[in-house]
Formats: C-alpha cells, sequence, structure tokens
C-alpha cells in the first residue's frame, strides 16, 4: 500500500508562526519544545527566530524540516 503523506498540506491549517511552547500541542506530540530546544542548542533544529523572549519558527520551514526527517514505516 503506497503513502501519500505530505506534512506540509498542514501549512494552511496552521497559524503561520509557531511559538516552541506550542509546537507539540499544535503537532500532536510529534516533537517537544524540550527535543526541538536541544536540537537547535546542535545547530540541528529547523530555522528559528526570537521574538522577545520566546524563540518561533515559521510554519512553512518547520513542517519541511520535520518532513525531511520523517520515514514512514511499513
Amino acid at each position: 500500500m503506497k503513502h501519500n503523506f505530505n506534512l506540509s498540506e498542514l501549512n494552511s491549517k496552521l497559524p503561520p508562526i509557531i511559538s516552541r511552547d506550542h509546537v507539540e500541542e499544535l503537532l500532536g506530540g510529534i516533537i517537544s519544545s524540550k527535543r526541538l530546544a536541544n536540537l537547535d542548542s546542535l545547530g540541528e533544529g529547523p530555522k528559528r527566530m526570537r521574538v522577545g523572549r520566546k524563540v518561533a519558527y515559521i510554519t512553512e520551514d518547520l513542517l519541511e524540516w520535520l518532513e525531511q526527517r520523517t520515514k514512514i514505516l511499513v
């Protein structure tokens, strides 16, 4: 069975910018904010921006990064 799975389809259903604190709830727990913080510190996370004291991601960049790391197991 072939799966057509594309995370970028979520782009239109999510806000244009997502704070790191809300990534986990908006993406159904697929990745935690703590894991993102660790990956960011290693330079392996998605492109990010700082708004005051908050770290945020442009949704399109976050989903593209996540899709590159996704493996579909059959």
